[in-house]
């Protein structure tokens, strides 16, 4: 009996000494979270990214001296200009609402569709676009040349000056220069408790249950990966009105069917103050793109608690840059 009672004790001792060491729930989801903080890019030139910062504001770069880069993407909105689709030249309204070009520079691939790799690829597209900024590089390059302290600091800067391809790399140093730092949840994740609220912690735990994690993690929380828009139900179906081309998605690149209505997965780091939603800007309230999305990508209807909550943890997402208000 006395052999049994210390076996027991003994069971239970180390069970106890297991238990001990056992780290808490919080300790362990910051650690396996499938979310990492954003970091800056470390090698890029400052005289490049103030290059590219005056590029990007330089109306220069469009037909008719009109609009800008930051005509679509101001910056003081976050890196959006908060309409259904963007204003081009001469009035012309686009086809797809614009993404932020915030943390653009740690996206998989540019455009909803993927059709850039590179933000330098992705810098050629608008500018050449006649209802967006409608100019010919040629006429680009040739408009520019005529500005000697710029032509001056390209010389500086690159081996052949001011050509169109110089100046697609130093928009796109300027882009990956946006990357938004220390939000709430990065904070969280580097082991400041303190960092989110209760309803935020929960909202996301929801988020992970849920299973919106699925298509929302690694640093962007989102664009690293393509999703089909309406996985358990017909999203356009529902939504009526005309299939446009830009509903296609990713169709349009590869002529896959099975790519049809598919998307890069947008980024929710600034989804607090990047109104409206998806690509057609059809929603401008967060709570119901929540919504939506829980119906159409997941099969859920959400609680108003949960969606509060899920919304709460969205809005923890958003970091600090000096050019954002």
């Amino acid at each position: 009996m006395r052999q049994t009672r210390g076996r027991r004790c003994c069971g239970y001792g180390v069970i106890l000494l297991l238990l001990s060491f056992v780290p808490p729930l919080e300790a362990a989801e910051t650690t396996l979270s499938p979310i990492t903080p954003l970091i800056r890019e470390q090698s890029l030139s400052p005289e490049m990214v103030a290059l590219g910062e005056a590029l990007f504001h330089d109306p220069r770069l469009s037909g008719d001296d009109s609009i800008s880069c930051a005509s679509c993407h101001s910056l003081a909105l976050s890196g959006v200009d908060q309409r259904v689709s963007s204003i081009g030249i001469q009035g012309q309204v686009g086809t797809i609402n614009a993404p932020t070009v915030f943390n653009s520079g740690y996206n998989f691939v540019q455009f909803w569709d993927g059709r850039a790799a590179t933000l330098e690829e992705q810098a050629a597209g608008p500018v050449a676009n006649p209802i967006e900024m409608g100019a010919q590089w040629s006429e680009v390059v040739e408009r520019l040349s005529s500005d000697q302290p710029l032509v001056a600091q390209f010389r500086r800067l690159f081996a052949e000056g001011l050509t169109a391809e110089t100046i697609r790399q130093a928009l796109a140093t300027f882009e990956r220069s946006l990357v938004t730092m220390d939000a709430p949840f990065d904070r969280w994740l580097r082991g400041e408790r303190d960092a989110l609220s209760p309803a935020k912690l929960r909202g996301y735990r929801l988020f992970t249950q849920y299973g919106c994690i699925s298509c929302h993690q690694g640093r962007l929380v989102g664009g690293n990966m393509y999703a089909k828009m309406g996985t358990m139900r017909n999203y356009f179906l529902d939504r009526g009105g005309e299939i446009t081309p830009s509903d296609l998605g990713r169709f349009n690149v590869t002529g896959d069917e099975g790519d049809r209505h598919s998307f890069k997965v947008p980024s929710l780091r600034l989804a607090v103050k990047t109104m409206p939603y998806f690509h057609d800007g059809s929603v401008r309230s967060l709570a119901e793109a929540v919504d939506i999305m829980a119906k159409y990508q997941l099969g859920r209807t959400l609680s108003p608690r949960n969606n509060s909550d899920i919304v709460d943890f969205i809005s923890a997402l958003h970091g600090q840059h000096p050019l954002l208000e």
